[in-house]
């Protein structure tokens, strides 16, 4: 499945389920290569549509997964169908095949709170797992700025085989595409607020609620002046994402 970005680039779901993805991750770390892993939503299709940065980064990530149900739908639409493979249900995999490799790993983003109770439920959970480094940016942290390149030479320097990026789209996938460059040894897989929920400092939504693919209406609820703006703007590209799927079905040129 492919999605059209600004500039005409062409955003593509490289890893059709979550086997094929970790299978792609273990290959990696086995042959200690570096990769970058994005989970590609709805709202990521609307950034994608105007932000040329973000689409550029967008570009450099090797593992492309479906987090959301609407890009679910629309591969189906397509005749392309890919699974669902939500972000923050990969942290712990992602860090037990880390662990298989004998990988270290790096927890970076949200707070540092958060980042140390993340590592005690992943010590826990993933015996023989090491946490090579626990950074938590500032507010405003540029992905693009001498910071983000201070925090790249430090996951080197560290000896991180892969790192969690929890900073939320766009600067998780922008720091990881400049990472692909100056660090490109390590693997880098954006997780949003998947390290939050392993410590429990953000809630996610009841597996029933999940299972009702309801999961947006549960996080509008908590926060409706900020994520209803977004939810609008999500919807609107649908139709139109929509007829696009329907041409490839149909196997036309775009």
């Amino acid at each position: 499945m492919q999605f059209r970005a600004v500039g005409g680039r062409v955003i593509r779901i490289t890893a059709p389920d979550r086997a094929a993805a970790l299978d792609t991750v273990r290959a990696r770390l086995a042959a200690r290569e570096g990769f970058a892993l994005a989970t590609l939503n709805l709202d990521h299709l609307v950034k994608l549509r105007r932000d040329t940065e973000f689409a550029a980064a967008y570009a450099a990530h090797e593992i492309v997964v479906a987090d959301g149900n609407p890009v679910v739908w629309l591969s189906r639409l397509a005749g392309r169908p890919v699974a669902l493979v939500p972000g923050s249900e990969m942290v712990v995999p992602l860090a037990r095949a880390a662990a298989d490799a004998g990988a270290p790993i790096a927890l970076v983003g949200s707070t540092a709170p958060t980042l140390a109770a993340t590592g005690q439920v992943l010590r826990r959970r993933v015996p023989g797992l090491e946490i090579a480094a626990e950074i938590a940016p500032p507010m405003g942290f540029d992905p693009d700025g001498p910071e983000a390149g201070a925090l790249l030479a430090e996951l080197r320097e560290t000896g991180t085989r892969l790192a969690f990026l929890a900073l939320g789209a766009p600067r998780q996938e922008r720091l990881a595409g400049r990472g692909r460059q100056i660090a490109p040894g390590i693997g880098f897989a954006s997780v949003g607020a998947g390290l939050d929920f392993l410590a429990g400092t953000q809630r996610r939504a009841p597996r029933w609620v999940r299972g009702m693919a309801m999961e947006w209406l549960w996080r509008m609820g908590s926060s409706p002046a900020r994520l209803g703006p977004r939810y609008a703007r999500c919807a609107a590209i649908l139709p139109g994402e929509a007829a696009r799927a329907l041409r490839l079905r149909a196997g036309q040129a775009e």
